[in-house]
């Protein structure tokens, strides 16, 4: 019997940029419409390919942010100075824009649909990106600390407000500021610490588990923490990233 081909990941696919949201001076995201996009699982990423006019072409990975959804997901761009491809989508892109896309891709750093154990999120900076979509399609108890410099370098602030409220309490947010703090926040710019750690991560009885996502160093000393404070590294997944073209 004869199978209707099925679109293969790993082949670039035309998408449109049907929206565009502006989450920081320097970070944008944008809804692709994919013909044929059938969903994928959060925590997984997708290559994004431009084409200049005289042919040359670049691309990057970028996590999906959305939850899984047909014909539609979204990526969000931190733009890295002097780079090839993040530029043009914070600062140019727009609705009806044409680019390509590979995926989604990905297999380990990803919260399957049946799995039922509680899950800590810890984000710091733009790697909060795939915690989102983790955040957005939650349907057991998520705890998410994210990391960042600045209230103003905070991705989805609005986005995570919506989360907790309406989450009925299965969704909860806890924030750290490295440099600098809301007016009227309880506590001074300061790193994660472990004592931060150990107040929001599920108690080890709990058989929870960990997503870690950001820069190197802070994927590296997050993952230690939690060995330390008791969680099971079978239990602890990471995803970092380091300097690169953009």
């Amino acid at each position: 019997m004869a199978r209707a081909a099925l679109p293969n990941r790993l082949t670039w696919q035309p998408a449109t940029v049907a929206a565009t949201r502006t989450e920081t001076g320097t970070a944008r995201t944008l809804v692709l419409a994919v013909a044929g996009w059938t969903g994928h699982v959060p925590g997984q990423h997708v290559d994004v390919r431009l084409t200049a006019p005289d042919g040359y072409t670049a691309y990057r990975s970028y996590s999906i942010s959305s939850a899984p959804a047909p014909g539609l997901l979204e990526v969000t761009v931190q733009a890295v100075t002097d780079g090839e491809v993040s530029p043009y989508l914070v600062e140019v892109a727009e609705p009806g824009d044409q680019l390509e896309i590979r995926g989604p891709l990905g297999g380990w750093f990803i919260r399957r649909p049946g799995d039922s154990r509680p899950a800590l999120l810890v984000g710091g900076g733009s790697g909060v990106a795939p915690l989102m979509s983790m955040v957005r399609a939650a349907t057991n108890p998520t705890r998410l600390l994210y990391s960042t410099r600045s209230p103003s370098d905070a991705l989805f602030s609005a986005d995570l407000a919506s989360a907790e409220a309406a989450g009925g309490g299965r969704v909860a947010v806890t924030r750290v500021y490295t440099r600098a703090v809301p007016p009227g926040w309880p506590a001074a710019p300061r790193r994660l610490d472990a004592d931060t750690l150990a107040r929001v991560a599920w108690p080890r009885e709990a058989d929870a588990v960990a997503f870690v996502c950001g820069p190197t160093g802070f994927v590296e000393t997050v993952a230690d923490l939690l060995v330390d404070i008791g969680h099971d590294p079978a239990n602890i997944r990471t995803e970092r990233f380091g300097p690169t073209g953009g």
